[in-house]
């Protein structure tokens, strides 16, 4: 199974400038915040930098103390609100930011080509969307906030450190050839690291929904023992990736924590020799001292998240990659008429091994068209070549002249494919039919709803509001497939596409979704993928398949004159 790409640094960083651009004013909003509290927060241990000062003097009188000490009060409650105010607008940007990163995520996955995903491990996919988003959005909600925070703070201290007194801003700065190394040296191997143990992940989860979902298969084919075998692999490629960054998190941590010590001791230590030598005063000692040790709150608030935020770079890289294999909005022309033509169409689902070899084939408006073949012959990879849900290879497949996977990139619905898959989404009945519409009136939801026969309709109290899904009303196969229909009514394509969406429903069902097929093809052009040769008798034509070719094509009666290929599946079908 293939996965899909991982963004490289600049797209990343192309992708984080596109977010901020579309917040700078709140973004601009939470810097002239945080730099109030940074400030607020350096006026505390100014002001009792001159208290020090002043008492040693001998200057303050005991008033003038009280005012110094209100200060210091009146700065600690601007400082906490401050605090408090700046850090819920930046957890509200970083909502922001993930409820943007979450659509475009959407968008992106609904946008893979069907080639794409079909191709696609699950797991991949699956821990892309849900986990990774999930990462990425812990990370902008705490990580991002705090760190950039933390940053603010320490720029700060650092210039306020220098307007005090240069040297000890400068032996403030004793520490930062230690940090810039380690940081160096735990970014250089951290994204890899983390991409490796997401992709993993990935790998877990793949081989935990093969097990789920094939059981029966394992265990009726003896395959309990190979399972075993790629799982316990599979969960010890976890535990290295897992024990790879650990190790770079041993190294990170444990530096970092000397080297925030480092400075509150050398400032008081050559700040103590200065003063003894009459170079500075003691409130200046006391107040450098004081704002460095300021400094260990917003480094032990950055070493805490980064190596989340880490883990949320290497998730955003692989949430990025998903657009990488989306397919843009093509501009489309409008088509001269309902005409569908398939000019010299190759494809294959793996590169060397044609599934369609050359197709050439011309469906007039209204007109019914069945597709027989044995399986495997290529009939539904030639539906879904019509239906625009893929693009061949090589030649066109085309609508009234226009690309029809064009059309079906840009929204036009003019061809749908209909399958015994459907899907109920959580939501209102509303909701899941006006999906193929948006605009369409409740009249025309209700209509498609009684042309598919859809009987239950009339028994629900709430109509078009009716929760359908979990939690709310559950519809049987036949019900969740007349949604299904109305939907496509809803959507008033001009050509179906059905490749028999009754097949694995039970009897009594079949009949239902039949008479309910009968109703949504009425007046439009059909294209039948007829695996029982029953429905392509009825057809205006016949195009037979074979090894990926149209080999025969005509009406039932001339066909099973030409005693060719289709009198064969005719005669094989009926016992002859």
């Amino acid at each position: 199974m293939n996965r899909l790409p991982i963004a490289d640094r600049r797209e990343v960083r192309r992708a984080a400038v596109r977010l901020m651009r579309g917040e700078r004013w709140a973004l601009t909003a939470v810097l002239v915040l945080t730099v109030l509290t940074a400030l607020a927060g350096l006026v505390g241990p100014y002001l009792l930098g001159k208290i020090v000062g002043g008492v040693k003097d001998g200057g303050l009188t005991l008033s003038t103390v009280d005012l110094f000490a209100l200060g210091v009060l009146g700065a600690a409650v601007a400082h906490l609100l401050l605090v408090r105010y700046s850090a819920l607008q930046a957890a509200r940007l970083g909502e922001r930011f993930l409820a943007s990163l979450r659509e475009e995520a959407v968008t992106r996955s609904l946008t893979l080509p069907a080639r794409v995903v079909d191709r696609l491990s699950t797991g991949d996919l699956l821990t892309r969307v849900t986990s990774d988003v999930g990462t990425v959005g812990q990370a902008l909600r705490d990580s991002v906030p705090e760190v950039f925070t933390g940053v603010v703070h320490i720029v700060v201290v650092f210039v306020a450190m220098f307007l005090l007194d240069p040297l000890l801003g400068l032996v403030t700065l004793v520490g930062a050839p230690f940090t810039a190394w380690v940081l160096r040296w735990y970014l250089a191997r951290a994204r890899d690291a983390y991409l490796a143990e997401s992709e993993v992940n990935g790998d877990v989860a793949e081989i935990s929904a093969a097990v789920g979902e094939g059981s029966r298969t394992i265990e009726t084919y003896g395959l309990r023992d190979r399972m075993v075998a790629a799982a316990d692999d599979t969960i010890a490629r976890s535990y290295r990736a897992r024990l790879r960054t650990l190790r770079l998190r041993n190294v990170l941590f444990p530096v970092t924590s000397f080297v925030n010590t480092l400075p509150t001791a050398l400032v008081l230590l050559i700040g103590g020799l200065v003063y003894a030598a009459d170079g500075v005063g003691i409130e200046v000692v006391v107040t450098g001292a004081l704002w460095v040790w300021r400094l260990g709150e917003p480094m032990d608030r950055i070493l805490f998240w980064i190596e989340f935020l880490q883990r949320g770079s290497a998730s955003f890289a692989r949430i990025e990659g998903i657009g990488a294999e989306a397919e843009p909005v093509p501009a489309v022309g409008v088509p001269v008429d309902d005409r569908i033509e398939v000019r010299g169409a190759h494809y294959s689902y793996v590169d060397g091994h044609e599934v369609l070899h050359g197709v050439d084939l011309v469906v007039q408006p209204g007109e019914r068209l069945a597709i027989v073949g044995v399986s495997g012959a290529g009939k539904s990879t030639l539906g879904r070549l019509i239906a625009g849900v893929d693009r061949p290879a090589e030649g066109a497949v085309l609508v009234g002249g226009v690309p029809v996977a064009d059309l079906v990139a840009a929204g036009e619905q003019q061809v749908v494919l209909v399958t015994q898959e459907h899907h109920v989404f959580i939501g209102t009945l509303r909701e899941n039919l006006a999906m193929a519409a948006p605009d369409a009136p409740d009249e025309r939801l209700v209509e498609a709803l009684r042309t598919v026969e859809a009987q239950w309709f009339d028994e629900l109290p709430e109509g078009l509001d009716t929760k359908l899904g979990a939690g709310g009303l559950e519809l049987d196969p036949a019900q969740a497939q007349q949604l299904a229909l109305a939907r496509v009514e809803v959507a008033d394509p001009h050509t179906l596409v059905l490749d028999e969406a009754t097949s694995s429903l039970d009897p009594a069902t079949a009949r239902h979704t039949e008479r309910a097929i009968a109703a949504v093809r009425e007046s439009r052009t059909v294209i039948a993928i007829a695996h029982r040769l029953q429905t392509a008798r009825d057809a205006d034509r016949i195009a037979v398949v074979d090894a990926g070719r149209v080999v025969e094509l005509g009406s039932h009666g001339d066909l099973v004159a030409r005693d060719g290929t289709y009198a064969t599946l005719w005669r094989s079908w009926h016992g002859g």
